[in-house]
């Protein structure tokens, strides 16, 4: 399973908000074997949403959104994953229903709280208030983490693949010193390898089958200079 995640909110391009729920979805979705392709960040913006998000859906098996759900006048992802999918907004009975159940009459409510894409699957919020949606491969998630962390827990379930098995192995020596051994691995064994400089070098082995990473990784130890 091959999915995008997309991330809007002006914040976030502002750098004035740190975009935590993308790397914590692409680390749970890779736990779940899922691949994650895109990391995209958009502007509130209802055009650049539903551009981006026609084109992901069409590439991928499942598109995230997170963040713009409410009824304020930024808050406009659900407007344009609507206008992706060619729906129209409108107020979902089935998210008033659950609000109402947790005590929220229809007075409490802003108007355009409830709004979400003409056929959607409506996504409780057990933190907050705005419901997120599921339509077609499209899942919408509120942008405040603690409620993005939760919703994505009642549907993490419909993302599944292969889980990929990793070891890394620390040398101390120069990157570039590295590149022969490392052409060497990869010509033995089917696995990806990727190369991290710091204070140290960190050679990360990636695979579907855990005891080949084991055993390529044991192979690079041998070959390598380690304090440890």
């Amino acid at each position: 399973m091959n999915v995008a995640v997309v991330t809007v909110g002006d914040e976030l391009l502002a750098g004035r908000t740190v975009n935590s729920n993308a790397t914590w979805l692409c680390k749970r979705l890779a736990e779940r074997g899922v691949t994650v392709e895109r990391v995209t960040t958009l502007p509130d913006r209802i055009s650049d949403i539903a551009h981006v998000v026609n084109e992901y859906r069409a590439a991928y098996d499942a598109v995230i959104v997170t963040g713009g759900l409410g009824p304020t006048h930024d808050d406009v992802t659900m407007a344009g994953v609507a206008a992706a999918l060619g729906r129209d907004l409108a107020d979902h009975e089935q998210a008033h229903t659950w609000l109402a159940n947790e005590g929220y009459s229809r007075d409490d409510l802003t108007d355009g709280t409830t709004d979400l894409p003409a056929g959607a699957r409506a996504l409780h919020n057990e933190i907050g208030v705005a419901p997120g949606a599921v339509l077609e491969s499209v899942y919408v998630l509120p942008g405040v983490p603690a409620e993005m962390k939760a919703m994505f827990e009642t549907v993490a379930d419909e993302f599944a693949g292969t889980p990929t098995y990793r070891e890394v192995v620390v040398a101390d020596e120069p990157e570039s010193a590295l590149l022969e051994r490392i052409e060497e691995l990869r010509s033995a064994f089917d696995v990806s390898v990727g190369s991290y400089p710091g204070e140290s070098v960190r050679v990360a082995i990636e695979s579907t089958d855990e005891a080949v990473v084991r055993e390529a990784a044991a192979w690079l130890r041998e070959r390598v200079e380690s304090r440890a």
